[in-house]
């Protein structure tokens, strides 16, 4: 009974058979989890593959695992901490002086209820790493993803969302902070994200979609007991990183899915939003400030 309701609920799966030969992709926190799922499904398909990740010992190990599992030796790895600005502008830098093109980013790295603690430039962890960082390397990239096009752009984002709220005066949670909360916010901020950036690229041969993978078993719950207890007890209902990953590729690789550009996907189909999410007026105003505080010009 557990397996078929694991079955149920772990529904969804990305069935395109397209190849990727002559591709490039990027998967951010590509080390462990989705990210390494997803980077290894890529690599199968044939793209070169970049694994951006904070640990080059472990993305490293996991670079030689998918050349072996795939025979693709065309998956390589460089460092990159979202919690740091410099970092992302020097992988940006390394990646176009190395690249041509750039086919697929996936904007898929996160943190989840870490305690109260900021980034190297003084944002609050959740929304400086989850948000801001995939903001601003999407701005660094989005020239090559145009030369690239078509092209795509994934943000993983969560059902969690529904709980969001953009707090415009307490950002960086500096007023009143919660872990779980501030995951909800930076997942919401995901969306908001998401369906403003396509907004801005229609008529471009860019697009973008924002994914809920479902609850999966990985090491983003690594700051919370509860939820470790929580996965153990409920174990049947949680999906694999490979089940979580079938989203992320869905929207990375399936045709004719051009015109949904800006939508929401969970469990390879369009997927309601919260009616924050769904509002042009605040992520027009996220957009905004996001410039702002990383001293991005607002037009890009």
């Amino acid at each position: 009974m557990g397996l078929v309701l694991r079955k149920m609920l772990s529904c969804g799966v990305c069935t395109s058979n397209v190849q990727l030969s002559g591709k490039v992709a990027i998967v951010t926190g590509a080390n462990t989890g989705i990210g390494k799922e997803t980077a290894k499904d890529l690599a199968r398909r044939g793209a070169r593959v970049y694994l951006a990740c904070r640990d080059m010992q472990k993305g490293e190990l996991v670079a030689s695992e998918i050349q072996a599992t795939t025979g693709n030796s065309q998956v390589l790895v460089r460092k990159l901490d979202l919690a740091d600005t410099k970092s992302i502008r020097a992988f940006a830098e390394g990646f176009l002086a190395e690249e041509k093109y750039l086919h697929i980013l996936i904007n898929n790295a996160g943190v989840m209820m870490c305690p109260y603690s900021k980034t190297a430039d003084g944002f609050e962890m959740h929304f400086g790493v989850n948000h801001l960082g995939h903001f601003l390397l999407t701005h660094l990239l989005l020239e090559k993803l145009k030369e690239s096009g078509p092209s795509r752009v994934v943000n993983v984002s969560s059902l969690a969302h529904h709980l969001g709220r953009i707090h415009f005066h307490n950002l960086h949670g500096e007023k009143f902070y919660s872990g779980g909360l501030a995951y909800c916010h930076s997942k919401l901020a995901n969306i908001l994200f998401t369906k403003e950036l396509a907004r801005r690229l229609k008529g471009s041969r860019v697009t973008t979609y924002s994914v809920h993978p479902g609850t999966v078993h990985s090491e983003l719950i690594r700051h919370s007991t509860a939820l470790k207890w929580l996965w153990q007890l409920f174990f049947f209902f949680i999906k694999t990183p490979q089940q979580g990953a079938q989203t992320s590729l869905y929207c990375a690789v399936t045709e004719g899915i051009e015109g949904l550009s800006g939508s929401h996907f969970s469990d390879c189909q369009l997927a309601w939003v919260s009616s924050q999410a769904g509002n042009e007026t605040i992520a027009r105003r996220l957009w905004d400030v996001s410039c702002d505080l990383l001293g991005l010009p607002m037009d890009w």
